[in-house]
């Protein structure tokens, strides 16, 4: 177990949470994973994995190793992994990631620059 900036305690390798009926206003940092539940209007910034679950809300942009969304995010996303939206997702924003997956009836209103190579056949 590990405490939090709360006092409360998790287990290590479990990803902090922002629940349900919260409202954040202001940038979030943080090392490991994050579970965004919450209303969240600012930037959010996090070492490990940025899960914006639903029914979360984030007005801001995000960086983080890897992003999954099926809540609602409006802003940028740049994640030096991957990026999932879940049938449930909403993006407004531009993503920058090495890998994208788009659930069917995901949404994406922005554009994608993805760091890949494409195979020979194709380039």
């Amino acid at each position: 177990m590990v405490k939090d900036s709360t006092g409360g305690q998790r287990a290590l390798g479990e990803p902090a949470v922002l629940g349900q009926g919260l409202r954040v206003v202001g940038r979030v940092r943080g090392e490991g994973d994050l579970r965004v539940e919450a209303q969240v209007d600012g930037d959010i910034t996090i070492s490990g994995q940025l899960l914006v679950a639903a029914p979360a809300r984030v007005t801001g942009s995000v960086a983080a190793e890897s992003v999954v969304v099926s809540g609602l995010l409006e802003g940028d996303v740049n994640a030096s992994g991957s990026v999932a939206i879940e049938a449930a997702g909403r993006v407004r924003g531009d993503i920058r990631a090495s890998e994208l997956s788009l659930e069917e009836g995901g949404g994406l209103e922005g554009s994608i620059e993805a760091d890949f190579e494409l195979p020979k056949e194709l380039a």
